[in-house]
């Protein structure tokens, strides 16, 4: 499994997050519309994952919204939120999970639209749970195309320059009251192992009034950023 993407709840519109992280000396891009859940994003492109800031579009239609990433953006409001892992058989990670007695969402389909009006696909799974101040499980996507088709039309629009593609993950830290039994949730959810190909999962412990995603490092992150409420470790360009 890899890490597909760092879900970032924010207040900042999408174009707001988008001119704050190039000022910075990254390139982000606007993501779009999730027109069914009231949400829009911005997101920064990594060699084979990528950060989405998150943030409410329009309260009316998210408040209605039966989705479960919506429910705990409307929760937290701000900071870190979950990360999203990828895989390319979706509906047999959810019989294997449910084979292991894992409650599930079931297999959920999901789309965004561009800017550019281009309308994008992929399937979700979420591990079934209340919303609280407990660390909230990872959940799955499969994209409609594959990686080398993603990234090739991400090239083409401009929302992946040279400069992306050499930005690697290193881990997440996440700061629970109980690291042991964390990592041993978790390892169950994501197939025995907390090592992602793309990513290393860690879990410290925490006083803060919620169990969170708390660090994300990059490869060669000596450059320690706060950002709505996330703290992010960056290479030095």
């Amino acid at each position: 499994m890899e890490l597909d993407h760092i879900v970032h709840f924010v207040r900042q519109t999408p174009q707001k997050a988008t001119a704050e992280w190039q000022q910075k000396g990254f390139h982000a891009a606007i993501g779009g519309q999730h027109e069914k859940w009231g949400t829009y994003n911005a997101l920064l492109y990594l060699k084979d994952c990528y950060i989405e800031w998150l943030a409410v579009e329009k309260a009316e239609v998210a408040s209605q919204a039966n989705h479960p990433l919506t429910r705990l953006l409307l929760h937290d409001q701000v900071g870190f939120g979950t990360i999203c892992v990828r895989t390319a058989a979706i509906k047999k990670l959810d019989e294997d999970l449910r084979d292991r007695g894992v409650k599930t969402s079931g297999v959920l389909d999901a789309e965004r639209r561009t800017e550019a009006g281009q309308l994008i696909k992929w399937k979700m799974l979420f591990i079934e749970e209340e919303i609280s101040a407990r660390l909230p499980y990872p959940f799955f996507i499969e994209w409609q195309e594959t990686d080398e088709q993603r990234y090739r039309k991400l090239r083409d629009t401009g929302a992946i320059e040279a400069s992306n593609e050499i930005l690697v993950m290193d881990r997440c830290v996440f700061g629970v009251r109980d690291p042991e039994e964390t990592a041993a949730e978790w390892s169950k959810i994501l197939g025995g192992s907390l090592e992602l190909e793309n990513c290393r999962i860690e879990f410290r412990k925490t006083d803060q009034p919620q169990e969170r995603l708390e660090e994300v490092h990059f490869v060669d992150g000596e450059n320690k950023v706060e950002f709505e409420h996330g703290q992010y470790w960056l290479p030095r360009l």
